[in-house]
């Protein structure tokens, strides 16, 4: 069997690779390759171009509503969309190892983890800048490498904390316990 290869809009720990690989597993598809794309612009572009088989992107949030940066990139493109499915999400608050919380002077996302956490925000960090971010492990990753300031914290999925050494400040930050994303599957 042919090797699928499948762009998704994240880095490495991205609910994007989640989704993907729950894809995977529910299709029974075991020879895949993912190639992380960042941007929904980048996935539909790979796509056009026959860089990749499938694409993989949200398109909608149950808290945050619809991925704005999704809906401008699907105006560019002619693709055929194979199916439609859902993610729980649950966000972290993550920091460099050792960082307290009243070190935090800034919280980074993408803008939909940001409008998903927007009441936990509000509640317990209204004083600290929102940075908007291209991904939310992307996020994760540039504060790993110092490219955000050590007094950053960013909201990510749990896994990255392990892969980019950082700490959870918190669990489960998202404004609805039940937090779910529906992610399209493309072709061309």
């Amino acid at each position: 069997m042919e090797e699928k290869i499948i762009g998704v809009s994240g880095a490495i720990g991205s609910f994007s690779e989640q989704a993907a690989k729950e894809y995977c597993r529910k299709n029974d598809i075991e020879s895949y390759k993912l190639e992380y794309l960042i941007s929904v612009e980048n996935v539909l572009n790979a796509l056009a171009n026959e860089k990749i088989n499938l694409g993989i992107f949200p398109i909608e949030n149950s808290n945050g509503g619809i991925v704005i940066e999704s809906v401008y990139a699907i105006s560019r493109y002619i693709f055929n969309i194979q199916e439609l499915f859902e993610i729980p999400v649950i966000h972290c608050l993550l920091a460099k190892p050792g960082t307290a919380k009243e070190d935090i002077k800034t919280i980074a996302s993408h803008d939909q983890a940001i409008k998903q956490c927007k009441m936990y925000i509000k509640r317990n960090w209204a004083d600290a800048n929102i940075e908007q971010r291209d991904d939310t492990a992307k996020a994760a990753k540039d504060l790993s490498e110092g490219i955000l300031t050590a007094d950053t914290a960013v909201l990510a999925p749990e896994s990255c904390a392990t892969l980019y050494g950082l700490e959870i400040l918190e669990k489960g930050v998202q404004d609805l316990k039940f937090n779910f994303t529906s992610f399209l599957t493309v072709t061309k």
